[in-house]
């Protein structure tokens, strides 16, 4: 059966979390943190999930940034997360987007996001950057009740385009979201920026490019 639908992960696939360092160093706190901050608001997101529960991903994202801030020792720790929070509403894309949904739209294939975040933080990047018309839908794992790599996150996403897992390819840097992808049936796609090697203890991608444009060309 031949992919129709390709589904983006959002949060560091197609945004740039690098700017996130600087939110942390402007309240005196170590730059490393950007990176740690979101990992760890994943760690809670996927802990709620092994056990069938779910928070959304504001929420998490607020307390582990109030917990590393008041870790490293920054005055008023909560005021710190909601200056951590708006940044991350601010974020670019990865310079490989643009290039990338053009040569996959003009391929014919129907582009979808599916986030751990909120739809609104989704159509709020893709806005910003001129790429909301790209994306016939922009799901969230809110709406699925749980997040991805939950084998029912991605069914959400699958009924909610009325495809077969089969007709779908999850797109993502992260090997855990395609691992779950795979598990669920789909096809997927590592967008492998820096040139990782692949965690031997996860299902192998379909495919592997090392920036977007390049999928095009392997789908069609």
């Amino acid at each position: 059966m031949a992919i129709t639908t390709v589904v983006f992960d959002v949060n560091e696939t197609l945004s740039d979390l690098s700017p996130m360092a600087f939110r942390f160093a402007a309240l005196g706190a170590p730059e490393h943190l950007g990176l740690l901050w979101f990992a760890s608001t994943l760690r809670e997101g996927m802990a709620l999930a092994a056990g069938g529960e779910t928070a959304t991903f504001a929420e998490l994202a607020t307390a582990t940034a109030g917990t590393l801030l008041r870790r490293h020792g920054v005055a008023d720790p909560d005021a710190g997360a909601r200056h951590v929070i708006e940044g991350f509403l601010e974020l670019p894309v990865h310079d490989d987007v643009h290039d990338g949904f053009a040569a996959l739209r003009a391929a014919g294939l129907r582009l979808v996001t599916l986030s751990n975040g909120a739809a609104s933080v989704a159509e709020r990047l893709l806005g910003d950057h001129g790429l909301r018309g790209h994306v016939d839908a922009v799901l969230s794992v809110e709406d699925a009740g749980i997040w991805k790599p939950a084998p029912a996150s991605y069914a959400y996403a699958l009924r909610t385009c009325g495809v077969d897992a089969a007709e779908a390819v999850m797109v993502a840097v992260h090997p855990w979201d395609l691992h779950g992808a795979a598990r669920a049936g789909m096809a997927t796609a590592w967008l492998d920026r820096h040139g990782d090697a692949w965690p031997d203890h996860l299902t192998p991608p379909t495919f592997t490019v090392g920036a977007l444009p390049a999928l095009a060309g392997l789908l069609a």
